[in-house]
């Protein structure tokens, strides 16, 4: 395997196995992730928070079982973040999504087996192009998979956040008539999606871009006012962890541009 381009802010988050347990739920308000019951899958988690993401991900298939969440969300934290070659971003994505399938398989009441499968088939559409991701039937697979995450989990936040960005997408890409018809998506479930997820996880930096990402494309330059506020709020959100610095450095950039 290709070495992984390293966390840019490497050095600035120092979780140990005793501090991740002390802090564990605040920052997993997100996902819901139970606290791991191993050494092993603690120090996956520990390598993913601190930003050492192909660490995190080595670790996690190493440790088998809930480890494999931390695999997948590691690889796609890196993919969308930190990978620039499009080809090492996709085959991140679809071998997540695999994995995560698997894991859905052998245990169908773990919400983040069914989130994760769903996130990584999201970016990956996104890689290809939203339309030819519907034609090949993804999108259907990707709000499924939400849909399952959150019958099991009413209160993950960041399955609320993947699906009010699927439905928005849609959407955009096809229209309101022939993505209610065909896709089942609507903006109104956009819109509801993510006020949920930004109820539960306020301070969320992606809940806040995506949010703003899916008021401009649903409702357009009438919200681009709303869209930079909340834009310009995740830009100044608090960083925890690696993976909300990347979500915060992403809102930033993107102010920049």
């Amino acid at each position: 395997m290709a070495t992984w381009a390293p966390f840019p802010f490497r050095g600035d988050y120092a979780f140990t196995a005793t501090r991740l347990k002390k802090e564990w739920k605040a920052l997993h308000a997100g996902d819901g992730e139970p606290l791991p019951q191993t050494a092993a899958v603690l120090k996956a988690w520990v390598r993913l928070h601190n930003g050492d993401f192909q660490a995190a991900h080595d670790a996690g298939l190493a440790a088998g079982g809930a480890g494999i969440t931390a695999a997948n969300k590691a690889a796609c934290i890196y993919a969308y973040y930190l990978e620039e070659a499009e080809k090492g971003k996709l085959d991140l994505y679809l071998a997540a999504a695999d994995r995560a399938q698997a894991q859905a398989a052998a245990n169908p009441s773990n919400p983040n087996a069914h989130y994760l499968r769903a996130l990584a088939l999201g970016r990956y559409s996104r890689g290809i192009s939203v339309a030819k991701a519907l034609a090949q039937g993804l999108g259907a697979q990707v709000k499924a998979s939400l849909e399952q995450a959150l019958a099991l989990n009413p209160d993950h936040a960041e399955a609320h956040v993947a699906l009010g960005a699927f439905h928005a997408e849609v959407i955009d890409k096809v229209g309101t008539l022939i993505g209610g018809m065909t896709y089942g998506a609507s903006k109104e479930a956009s819109l509801a999606h993510l006020k949920r997820a930004l109820e539960l996880s306020p301070h969320s930096a992606i809940a806040m871009t995506e949010y703003a990402d899916a008021l401009f494309m649903l409702e357009g330059e009438a919200r681009l006012p709303q869209a930079t506020a909340l834009y310009e709020k995740a830009a100044a959100a608090p960083a925890r962890d690696a993976m909300q610095r990347l979500e915060v450095e992403a809102a930033r950039a993107e102010l920049d541009d």
